[in-house]
């Protein structure tokens, strides 16, 4: 039998590279490979998972976790304080699955409570000045481009998509693969699949593009054109809406608007739409919209 003491011997561990300007808290954990580069702060009881790249200027604060092969740009700090009037003595933590790309001066706070946490799952791009507040919850494979701001305990499901200069209220939902145009002001739910028009912050179709990247194929694009037609077209009142979503869409992605709907607390984000007897489709900023019946929280 061999010996397998010797062949252990043959591994090893790859080394922490940790810049002689950089100021890491020796209780800090950091995995195999863990790249940190100068001026940057670890503080105690941080995790840093194996492979993880920390360029200059980073601060990674305590109560944080990261997984593995983050890539974390200049200026970024991860776990700062909540910003909150009342500040809490026993605030709670942060952690970060693997595989994201944190751009420069990207800010993500701890959650306001002990035992709770503002979470980010797996391979996520967070572009330049993006703000994460305290208890978000976001997905894996989200797009947060540059300057969006997500108050705290903003819920983004997978795949979404946030554009430039974003502002999402407290406590709002983005269902996943929905599309949030440029400089959208967010204060309601966005159904999942959908796109939200960046000028009027309303509903516009389905993101049609987006869907095709995920995969989806015809016939699943059209279970989730016929959804959409019930939640905006129908004319139906909310619980008919709901209970026609239950029973006609009991599987498959397009049940997924069921399941958020129904959950809404502070009703849904509602389409932009022409008056019903419109002939051109043209609209002055001076002429009011029809909008369709949502819940209002």
């Amino acid at each position: 039998m061999p010996d397998l003491r010797l062949s252990f011997s043959c591994f090893e561990v790859p080394p922490v590279s940790v810049h002689p300007l950089a100021c890491v808290h020796p209780t800090a954990m950091l995995g195999p490979d863990v790249q940190i580069g100068p001026f940057c702060v670890v503080e105690a009881g941080v995790t840093i998972g194996d492979g993880c790249i920390l360029e200059n200027r980073v601060v990674i604060k305590q109560g944080t976790t990261l997984g593995k092969e983050n890539r974390v740009f200049e200026g970024v700090v991860v776990g700062g304080l909540p910003q909150h009037a009342h500040m809490p003595e026993r605030p709670g933590g942060v952690l970060i699955g693997s595989g994201n790309t944190i751009r420069e001066n990207v800010t993500v706070h701890r959650a306001m409570h002990a035992g709770e946490l503002t979470t980010i799952g797996d391979n996520n791009l967070l572009m330049v000045a993006a703000h994460v507040a305290h208890d978000c919850q976001l997905g894996s494979n989200t797009i947060i481009t540059n300057n969006v701001m997500l108050a705290g305990h903003v819920t983004v499901a997978n795949r979404a998509y946030l554009s430039g200069a974003v502002a999402v209220h407290q406590f709002c939902r983005v269902g996943t693969m929905a599309m949030v145009g440029g400089q959208a002001h967010i204060n309601r739910d966005v159904p999942p699949y959908v796109t939200v028009d960046g000028l009027s912050s309303l509903v516009v179709g389905l993101n049609q593009v987006g869907l095709r990247r995920a995969g989806l194929d015809a016939d699943t694009i059209r279970e989730l054109k016929a959804a959409y037609r019930v939640i905006y077209r129908s004319g139906l009142t909310w619980s008919e809406m709901l209970k026609r979503l239950k029973v006609r869409f009991v599987e498959g992605h397009a049940a997924e608007f069921y399941r958020f709907c129904s959950a809404t607390e502070r009703g849904i984000t509602p389409e932009r739409r022409l008056p019903p007897d419109a002939t051109i489709k043209l609209r002055r900023d001076t002429e009011p919209e029809s909008q369709p019946q949502v819940k209002v929280g």
